[in-house]
């Protein structure tokens, strides 16, 4: 197990836990729903999302393999039958309107186990959740060639006229009764609205009108694979082409090695409403040159040419060196369409290289590295504050409508909030344009705590502002909080005095701060003054009015001072 950790991590994977079937159930539902689960040991491995040829066991041992330099990749090859002999696959216009898109390929005297099935359904299964993107760009069918004859249709019908018996099941249905009949299975329901609500549904035929699929949602029971089945027809529908020729050519490269003829695949003919024809799949190999300095530059080793070659070889991409040692000849094989950019080759040779080898070297440039300067005086004031008895909090910057507008006596309107599109829950709809109700939450939470309860917050608030790029700003709050039978005003007074004292501000209007008496919907009445320092108003301080209390279900009186400390940077 250990070993084979280790092979994951230098291949550029992760072995995320060993486990098996018994496991897993009894951590989810408990030991007795575990009994006579299977034993087998399982891998689970975590394979980068664009790695589509890793997804399945086959692509996954013969990578390693290559990687540790067993076998050489294969070289895949597509078989055009015979004029009149292969199949076609033949679009209609009717298509455009849903998934005009359509590739095919078969796979020919194919040798089908228990566990290469399994692993072909799962394949599939997980290319639907991945690069299909759950069905909506590209949906997979597979089906036995035997029980059909070509050519095949590619059309769209309305859901009345397409009538079939869908994959498992005892009848026939028509498309709409489908409908009906998956919107409870816990699998399909998550599909059937890709096509639900369109006046035509996507459907194949073959050339005597039987259904082998309605894509993306069933295929038709006639087709269904087993473990008998010898020849395997492949099609890939979809909304864009690209993705459907790739996960048409991921399926036929990883299961081709079961074939009579390894690595080959028999071509299809796809023909388009136009009348123009495209043979399917592409299985196209394509060179791309890179020059070794750049690797090297990039990952920051010095390799030489023929043994960078070699790395990238071990890769799976098929690589020598070229006119004096100053080019690389990269092949890129139809299973590796993640190599779109040479930055993509760069990657695969450090990963060969092994990122734990990369000698780590003190960078070319020196800067000298500073604190930002609002964070720097956020630090110096925090020691302060706590010096001078506040206990600090730290609460959450999204908050609820009701706590920085109803809750505080005012509209929501006129707080100027951020609104979350889609909160999950009621806690979290908006970004707070206060620090108030997060402290008074905190205290709600603490009542049992001893008497008086200080406490303070510096954090950023948010405002929309049209003037930004993004359309709103942060501001950086500080924000202290006296609980107590008494309200306080004074030990809330003397520590804005404090603040000023060490940020060096007089108590003057010339160059200082000064506080006036002010109204705020919060507070109470004449027992409210606005702080205003450097010629502007900075905040807030006062007595918390009764119902603000009462609506934090709180008990005692409090005071409270609010300033914005961005002034004094």
């Amino acid at each position: 197990d250990e070993e084979f950790d280790e092979l994951c991590f230098e291949f550029g994977l992760e072995l995320d836990e060993i486990t098996s079937e018994k496991d897993i159930i009894s951590k989810e539902k408990g030991e007795e729903k575990a009994k006579g689960a299977s034993d087998v040991v399982l891998y689970k491995i975590d394979v980068p999302a664009n790695r589509y040829d890793l997804l399945c066991l086959e692509g996954l041992v013969r990578g390693l393999q290559v990687f540790k330099e067993r076998i050489n990749l294969p070289r895949f090859e597509k078989i055009i039958p015979a004029e009149g002999e292969g199949q076609r696959l033949i679009i209609t216009e009717q298509t455009i309107q849903i998934r005009p898109h359509a590739v095919a390929a078969v796979l020919r005297n194919i040798t089908f186990t228990k566990d290469r099935y399994d692993s072909f359904i799962d394949l599939q299964e997980k290319l639907h959740q991945n690069i299909c993107r759950k069905r909506a760009l590209v949906a997979i069918g597979t089906h036995d060639l035997d029980t059909i004859t070509g050519p095949f249709t590619f059309t769209a019908k309305a859901p009345s006229e397409i009538k079939f018996k869908p994959l498992n099941q005892s009848q026939e249905y028509t498309a709409s009764q489908i409908m009906d009949l998956y919107r409870t299975d816990s699998h399909l329901r998550h599909y059937l609205h890709l096509i639900e609500n369109k006046p035509r549904y996507p459907v194949i035929y073959d050339r005597n009108g039987v259904v082998l699929s309605m894509p993306p949602i069933i295929n038709g029971d006639h087709t269904k694979i087993s473990l008998n089945t010898r020849n395997v027809f492949i099609e890939c529908t979809g909304t864009d082409i690209t993705k459907a020729k790739i996960v048409l050519d991921i399926i036929v490269t990883m299961f081709s090695e079961y074939c009579e003829k390894p690595f080959t695949v028999e071509a299809v003919e796809v023909v388009y409403p136009n009348g123009k024809t495209h043979i399917y799949p592409e299985l196209a190999y394509r060179t791309e040159k890179v020059k070794p300095e750049y690797i090297n530059k990039k990952v920051g080793i010095s390799e030489t040419p023929s043994s960078l070659a070699k790395l990238l070889t071990r890769m799976c991409l098929k690589s020598h060196v070229t006119g004096n040692g100053n080019h690389l000849e990269v092949e890129i094989p139809p299973t590796r369409a993640d190599v779109i950019h040479a930055c993509d080759i760069v990657e695969d040779a450090a990963i060969a290289y092994g990122y734990n080898n990369i000698q780590m070297v003190i960078p070319k440039t020196y800067t000298i590295a500073n604190q930002l300067p609002l964070n720097k005086l956020t630090e110096l004031l925090r020691l302060d504050l706590a010096a001078a008895g506040f206990t600090e909090a730290l609460t959450f910057a999204l908050c609820s409508q009701e706590d920085i507008a109803d809750k505080l006596g005012m509209d929501i309107s006129a707080t100027n909030a951020v609104r979350i599109a889609n909160p999950k829950t009621a806690e979290f709809q908006v970004a707070r344009t206060t620090l108030l109700p997060g402290l008074l939450k905190t205290i709600a939470a603490n009542r049992k705590m001893p008497l008086p309860l200080k406490l303070f917050e510096i954090s950023d608030i948010v405002v929309k502002d049209p003037n930004t790029d993004v359309g709103a700003r942060n501001y950086k709050h500080l924000c202290a909080i006296y609980y107590n039978k008494s309200p306080g005003f004074e030990i809330i007074h003397g520590l804005l005095d404090r603040m000023m004292q060490v940020l060096e501000v007089p108590p003057n209007e010339e160059n200082g701060y000064t506080i006036k008496a002010a109204e705020g919907t919060a507070f109470f009445p004449g027992r409210c003054a606005e702080v205003f320092a450097k010629g502007q108003s900075i905040g807030k301080l006062g007595v918390v009015h009764p119902d603000v209390i009462t609506k934090f279900e709180l008990t005692m009186p409090c005071s409270v001072l609010e300033i914005n400390i961005e002034p004094f940077v």
